[in-house]
Order: C-alpha cells, then sequence, then structure tokens
C-alpha cells in the first residue's frame, strides 16, 4: 500500500479542484427536475467543468472490465447505486432520486463528491434513506481524525445505517484520492472501532457511504458500469473529500451551492 501524505500547497490545489465540484453539483441542482434526460444532465456539467479550466475526470475513465467511462458525469436513479451512465432515454420523474456523482481534475489534482437528489415529492420512507445517509457521512468524518483509525469510519457508517434497517454495500468504497483519482487506502463502509491504519494528517480520503434501502447486495448490469440493488430497493449515496488533521477533518468539498 502506497499512501502519499498531502503539503499544504498540494492540500490547497485539492481544495480549488473540489470547489469547483460542489459549483458543478450547485448548477446541476438547478436543472434536476421531472422531464429532464440524464443525458442533458451530463452535457451541463461537461460544459460547465471545461469552462472553469478544468477536466471531468470521469470521462474516458478506465473500467477493469472492460471500455472507458463515456460522460463526465456518473448518474445514478433509484436502484442504480453508482455508475450510471447519463443517457437520453433515462428521463426523471417526480418521486425519482438521483445521485449524481462528480469529480475534476484542476491543476493536476482530483475533487470527488457526490449528493443525492430527490426529484420533485418523494415518499417519506426514501427522504429517511437521504437524511440517514447523509447523516452517516458526517458521522464518519467525524471520527476521521489524525490518531483515529481507517475502521473507525466503517464504523461510524455502518452502525447507524444498519441500526435504521438499511444495507450498507461491501463491495465499493471510498478511496484515498490526489494526483490520481483512486489512491490508497480504500475506505469501506463497514468495519470495528479501531481497526485498520492509523489515520495521518496530510491524507486525503473521499469518504462516501452507499446505503440500500433493502439488501446489501448488488449486481453488475451488462454495460459494465452501472452497478444496482440486487432487490431493485433504492439507494443513496453522499461523498465528500476530505484532509486529515490533528483534530476534526477538513472538508474540501462542499454541499452549500446545492442546498442554497
Amino acid at each position: 500500500m502506497s499512501i502519499f501524505l498531502k503539503t499544504e500547497d498540494e492540500i490547497e490545489l485539492m481544495r480549488q479542484a473540489n470547489s469547483l465540484v460542489g459549483k458543478t453539483l450547485g448548477e446541476l441542482a438547478k436543472h434536476i427536475r421531472p422531464g429532464v434526460s440524464t443525458l442533458q444532465l451530463d452535457r451541463i456539467a461537461d460544459e460547465f467543468i471545461r469552462d472553469h479550466g478544468a477536466i471531468p475526470t470521469f470521462k474516458g475513465f478506465p473500467n477493469k472490465f472492460g471500455g472507458p467511462f463515456p460522460a463526465s458525469i456518473c448518474t445514478s436513479v433509484n436502484d442504480v447505486v453508482v455508475h450510471g451512465i447519463p443517457d437520453s432515454k433515462t428521463i426523471l420523474r417526480d418521486g425519482d432520486i438521483i445521485s449524481i456523482d462528480c469529480a475534476t481534475l484542476l491543476n493536476g489534482f482530483n475533487g470527488d463528491s457526490c449528493y443525492t437528489f430527490p426529484v420533485g415529492e418523494i415518499s417519506l420512507e426514501v427522504k429517511k434513506l437521504l437524511d440517514v445517509t447523509k447523516q452517516a457521512l458526517y458521522d464518519a468524518i467525524d471520527v476521521a481524525q489524525a490518531g483515529h483509525h481507517l475502521g473507525d469510519i466503517g464504523h461510524a457508517v455502518q452502525s447507524l445505517c444498519e441500526g435504521n434497517g438499511y444495507g450498507v454495500v461491501r463491495v465499493l468504497t471510498g478511496h484515498g484520492i490526489g494526483r490520481e483519482m483512486h489512491e490508497d487506502p480504500q475506505v469501506p463502509n463497514y468495519g470495528s472501532h479501531g481497526s485498520g491504519i492509523l489515520l495521518e494528517s496530510g491524507m486525503c480520503l473521499a469518504i462516501e457511504p452507499m446505503v440500500t434501502m433493502g439488501s446489501r447486495k448488488v449486481m453488475l448490469m451488462n454495460d459494465r458500469w452501472t452497478i444496482k440493488t440486487i432487490d431493485g430497493k433504492p439507494s443513496a449515496h453522499y461523498e465528500h473529500t476530505v484532509a486529515i488533521r490533528r483534530g476534526k477533518a477538513e472538508i474540501l468539498s462542499s454541499f452549500s451551492e446545492i442546498e442554497s
């Protein structure tokens, strides 16, 4: 395992890349409504990212199963957990949820964040899934401190989400991030308190709970990218990129542009 600790100058560059991700998600929030296709959202994101001098990290990103990712964002609707491919046929409907995962490469460093958006009016049951998953993200960030352990992050997510009767996906994890999109270490959303490697100041991690309303088991679709829940129940996904500090982690990405 090769973990690259970042300098303050490098963290500043990562902060800029992540700031653009937050602004991109905020721009997309203006367009998420019934009748909009996921391809329309992808085109908006691609233009916005490039207009701000960055490259969409996901566009052309290699897949261990085969071909490169064909779009600039991942658009995962309802029972799609991650890696949904935008297309003209997927039209948002009232009551849907859509997780949009976005990453940018700016000045040699990557930013990465995801947010699950309600489309129109969603059920109270689904809203609770979103609320708990987002709270699990912040619970995980609270324990992501130098001197704590990697397993503390997963334990925080698992205890809250499973305590509410939800499934925590095992085969997908968060990750280290920096010059490369995916760096060591992997950051599972389950684990035991005090287990795993020791967290150090200067680590940068993408923490991303992926939580289902039913079974934690998932399946890979024929496009070799899209991953869905095995039982067809909805899934939520929230992600922040953080820098580990002595004390509370610094959140480099932002949801403020979305929620304003």
